[in-house]
C-alpha cells in the first residue's frame, strides 16, 4: 500500500513539473514573439516548430529531475532545500536542452535564444512556485489524518524523546509514532510510550504495520546495532538513524559526503561557498552607496570634532573578526586623547571620559560611521557580531562557553544582539546568545531584516555606548 500510495504521488509531481515546464515553454515564446516587450525585427516563426520541441524538454527535465532526487520522499526536509535544488535542476537541465538543440539544429532554422533565456526564468520560478503549492496541500492533507506513515523508534532516551517532540510538533509531515523500544523494555525518557525491547524488534515488526523504522540508539547502545539490523532481516520497512552524536553538533554543523562516505560535521562556518559571495557582493553594494549618500554628514562630523576637541578626529583600535584575525577598526574619535591612559576598560553611562559631541554620537551610533571603510576591504560585514578587542576576547572565552563561535563569521557594523538591545555595557551572556542565533539562522533576508531595523530602531543607544 505504501509503495503504491508513493508511485501516485511520484506520478502527479511528474505530471504537474512537465506541464509546468511546458507551460513556462509557451509563455516565453509569447512572450519573445506577441508581447511586444521586444521588437521581432525577421518576423514572427511558425509556433509548431517550437511546440515540437517539448519532445526533447519533457525527458530532459525528467531524467534530470529525477537525477537529482526531486522525486523522492522530502518529509522533514526543509523547503530551501527543495528550492535550491530546484534552481540547480532547472538550469542544467536548460543547459543540456541547449546543447541537444545546438547538435540537432537546422541549417535554415535557428530558435531564439531570448525564448530559452524567458524559459529558464520561468520554468525555475513556476517549478518553485508549483511545488510549493502542491507541498502546501500535502501538508493539510497529512495535517487531516490522511497518506500517514507509521513510525517506531529503537531507543528511549534523550534523541528518541526529541524525535517525538518534533512528531507532534509537526502533524503536517504525516509521521504517526506507534512507540519506542528500550534496552529493558522498562526505562524511557518522559513522554514517550513503550511498546517492548530491542531484543522484540523482529517480532513487533512481524505483527505489526510498520512504515518507518528509526534508530534513536543512546551512544552506549550503539554496539547493538548490528544484532538489531539483524532481526530487521528482510522487512520491506524504510530505515532510519539519528545518531546520538546530534546534541554535540555545534554552529555550522551538518551532513556531508567525502568520496561516497557520510561524514557528519560537528562545527563549522555556515559562510562558506555561494553565502559568502551573497553576502559579500551585499556588503560591497550597501556600503558603497552608503558612504556616497553620507559624505556630506561624515564632513560635518570630522568638522564638529576637529574644531571641539584636542586630538585626531579618527580612532584606530585593534579587533578580531572572522576565524580570529585580527584588523584596525576605524571610528569617529568621541573620547579624550587620554581617556585610556590607566589601561583599556569599558565605557560606562555618564562617562566624564566622552566629549560632548561624543556622547551625541554615541547615543545615534553615528561614530559608527567609518566603519563602512571596514566593511569595503573586507575587514567587516554590515551584518554580524560586534567585533571585541583582543584584551577582552582573551577575558570572555575563558569564562564564557561557545564564546569564540561569534568568529566563525566576519565582524558586524550591526547585528542581532545589536537591534535587540543587547549592546555596550550590557549583559554579555545575552549578547552571545543573540550572535550565536544569528550565526546559526543566517540567511540573506536576516541580514536585509537586521538592516532595516537598525535604520528604523537600532541608531539609538540608550545606554549612550556605541
Amino acid at each position: 500500500m505504501l509503495k503504491q500510495r508513493r508511485q501516485l504521488f511520484e506520478f502527479l509531481f511528474i505530471i504537474c513539473d512537465l506541464l509546468t515546464v511546458s507551460f513556462a515553454w509557451i509563455v516565453a515564446f509569447w512572450l519573445r514573439f506577441y508581447s511586444g516587450f521586444i521588437p521581432v525585427d525577421k518576423g514572427v516563426p511558425p509556433f509548431k516548430s517550437y511546440f515540437s520541441l517539448l519532445i526533447f524538454i519533457w525527458p530532459i527535465w525528467l531524467f534530470v529531475f529525477r537525477g537529482f532526487g526531486l522525486y523522492r520522499g522530502m518529509r522533514g526536509v526543509r523547503r530551501s532545500r527543495e528550492i535550491l535544488s530546484l534552481i540547480n535542476t532547472n538550469a542544467f537541465a536548460l543547459l543540456l536542452l541547449i546543447a541537444i538543440v545546438y547538435l540537432f539544429r537546422e541549417k535554415d532554422f535557428e530558435f531564439s535564444r531570448l525564448v530559452f533565456l524567458y524559459f529558464g526564468i520561468f520554468a525555475t520560478l513556476l517549478t518553485i512556485l508549483e511545488r510549493t503549492l502542491l507541498r502546501t496541500v500535502l501538508r493539510e492533507v497529512r495535517r487531516r489524518g490522511y497518506n500517514v506513515r507509521y513510525v517506531l523508534v529503537v531507543g528511549a532516551g534523550k534523541v528518541a524523546s526529541d524525535i517525538a517532540a518534533r512528531m507532534r510538533l509537526h502533524p503536517e509531515l504525516g509521521l504517526q509514532l506507534l512507540g519506542c523500544l528500550s534496552k529493558d523494555g522498562i526505562s524511557a525518557a518522559r513522554g514517550l510510550s513503550l511498546v517492548g525491547s530491542y531484543d522484540q524488534l523482529g517480532v513487533i515488526l512481524r505483527n505489526i504495520s510498520v512504515d518507518q523504522l528509526i534508530f534513536a540508539l543512546p551512544l552506549e547502545d550503539h554496539f547493538l546495532l548490528p544484532e538489531l539490523l539483524a532481526q530487521v532481516g528482510d522487512s520491506l520497512v524504510d530505515i532510519k538513524m539519528v545518531p546520538d552524536i546530534y546534541q554535540f553538533v555545534r554552529v555550522g554543523g551538518a551532513i556531508e559526503e567525502f568520496e561516497g562516505l557520510p561524514v557528519v560535521s560537528i562545527q563549522g562556518s555556515p559562510l562558506e561557498g555561494v553565502g559568502m559571495y551573497v553576502k559579500r557582493t551585499i556588503d560591497l553594494v550597501i556600503a558603497s552607496l552608503a558612504i556616497v549618500f553620507t559624505l556630506p554628514l561624515t564632513l560635518l562630523i570630522a568638522f564638529l570634532i576637529k574644531i571641539t576637541s584636542r586630538g585626531p578626529v579618527f580612532y584606530v583600535q585593534e579587533r578580531v573578526s572572522f576565524d580570529g584575525t585580527p584588523f584596525r577598526i576605524f571610528k569617529f574619535r568621541t573620547m579624550r586623547v587620554d581617556a585610556e591612559r590607566d589601561g583599556p576598560g569599558w565605557s560606562k553611562a555618564n562617562d566624564n571620559r566622552v566629549t560632548r559631541i561624543g556622547r551625541f554620537l554615541r547615543a545615534t551610533s553615528l561614530d559608527e560611521l567609518p566603519q563602512l571603510l571596514n566593511v569595503l576591504s573586507g575587514d567587516m560585514s554590515l551584518v554580524g557580531p560586534r567585533p571585541e578587542r583582543p584584551v577582552f576576547i582573551e577575558e570572555f572565552r575563558s569564562r564564557i562557553p561557545r564564546y569564540m563561535l561569534r568568529l566563525k563569521v566576519p565582524a558586524g557594523m550591526t547585528g542581532w544582539a545589536q537591534v535587540n538591545g543587547w549592546r555596550g555595557d550590557t549583559a554579555i551572556d545575552k549578547r552571545i546568545e543573540h550572535d550565536l542565533y544569528y550565526i546559526e539562522n543566517w540567511s540573506p533576508l536576516l541580514d536585509f531584516k537586521i538592516m532595516l531595523i537598525t535604520i528604523f530602531r537600532g541608531f539609538f543607544n540608550r545606554n549612550e555606548i556605541a
